[in-house]
């Protein structure tokens, strides 16, 4: 009787460590942003953040553009809401927040003109199912 007794205890503490999706991601995005970034992710493009919102189950990708890149005819005149709405259809890290309904928004900030945004692009379920 008692080793049944010390298995449901371990069952429900188990269960009651368990995080929610909402939690993992919020979690896993805190993390990624403050081991990681800021972080030079291919030649002109630096990730400078990920956060999530719970209100919205929206993961938010922030960068910022320098280069030949920061500019925001290039970016905006080089199908790069496609390219990345194909990158989001793709993708199979993003496979489980797919799975839950989750948009992802990506933007890009000019190094050259701080505060200036060259790219606010959002993908929810309907884009990329």
């Amino acid at each position: 009787m008692k080793k049944i007794w010390i298995i449901i205890a371990v069952a429900l503490v188990v269960t009651a460590c368990q995080e929610t999706l909402e939690e993992r991601c919020e979690r896993e995005a805190k993390e990624y942003t403050e081991k990681h970034c800021p972080t030079p992710i291919a030649k002109d493009i630096v990730m400078d953040s990920m956060t999530f919102d719970k209100a919205t189950h929206t993961i938010t990708y922030a960068y910022t553009l320098s280069g030949q890149l920061d500019d925001s005819a290039v970016v905006n005149g080089s199908n790069s809401r496609e390219l990345l709405l194909q990158e989001v259809k793709n993708s199979t890290n993003l496979k489980l927040y797919k799975e839950a309904g989750y948009s992802f928004r990506y933007i890009y900030h000019s190094q050259k003109k701080k505060g200036t945004q060259l790219l606010d692009a959002t993908f929810r379920e309907k884009d990329y199912r």
